[in-house]
């Protein structure tokens, strides 16, 4: 899945890195300094974990809580995970792919349908159709299991900077799956522009928000004039 940024207070793209860079410094690994860069993005989160082996469940708790955040619930269900989402109020759900009575993505179809919130994919493989599936009903990112605290806590970053976007896009467009087809457009048109004007990803997302704000047109339409003008540009260059 492509990340994206959120409200423009702070690149989390940038904070992402940052917090990469300090886990694998010298003297670092899991302390003051990368406690401290969370800080600067996001408070401590509630976080609900649904995921049916207790080892797991175990690890991922301490990872959490050795950068500050806190679990809220644990669930071993895909039915109990969707009860605790609604009872609990998490700020995010980490979702197990496989379990018993229903697969991670269905629980965060139903999540998303009555609550919406960012949903992290845990999952033992990278599958390309998984990716697409997750796309399609809106979960915001996917980890690969064995997780890694230094996996955990920029895809926590991420996570909930690419559900603001498909929030700011849903609030554009009034509809969930009109905004998840935008989501897909301003994708594409955000990795064109990184590639011509060597630009981070959340600055790319921030112009297409302002050009279409200034030009009163709708971001996924003008997602869409980048790609076919980049598309002419190609073929001309051909």
């Amino acid at each position: 899945m492509q990340r994206t940024v959120g409200d423009g207070k702070y690149d989390e793209n940038v904070l992402a890195m940052q917090c990469v860079l300090a886990y694998n410094k010298p003297g670092f690994r899991g302390g003051f300094r990368l406690i401290q860069l969370r800080r600067r993005g996001m408070g401590s989160l509630k976080i609900l974990i649904a995921e049916d082996e207790t080892l797991i469940t175990i690890s991922i708790t301490k990872m959490l809580e050795n950068i500050g955040h806190t679990v809220v619930g644990r669930a071993r269900t895909g039915k109990e995970a969707v009860e605790k989402a609604l009872e609990l109020s998490p700020d995010l759900v980490l979702m197990d792919i496989k379990m018993d009575d229903m697969d991670g993505l269905e629980a965060s179809r139903q999540i998303l349908a009555l609550k919406p919130l960012p949903i992290v994919i845990l999952t033992a493989f990278s599958q390309e159709d998984l990716i697409e599936k997750a796309n399609e009903i809106g979960v915001s990112a996917y980890l690969v299991k064995p997780v890694s605290e230094s996996d955990l806590l920029p895809v926590l970053v991420l996570a909930r900077s690419r559900f603001k976007q498909l929030q700011t896009l849903q609030q554009e467009v009034g509809d969930l799956k009109e905004a998840l087809r935008t989501r897909k457009l301003v994708e594409q048109a955000k990795g064109i522009l990184m590639d011509k004007e060597r630009i981070t990803e959340a600055e790319a997302f921030k112009r297409i928000q302002q050009q279409s704000r200034n030009r009163n047109i709708p971001m996924g339409k003008l997602a869409e004039a980048i790609i076919t003008a980049s598309d002419l540009l190609g073929e001309k260059k051909s």
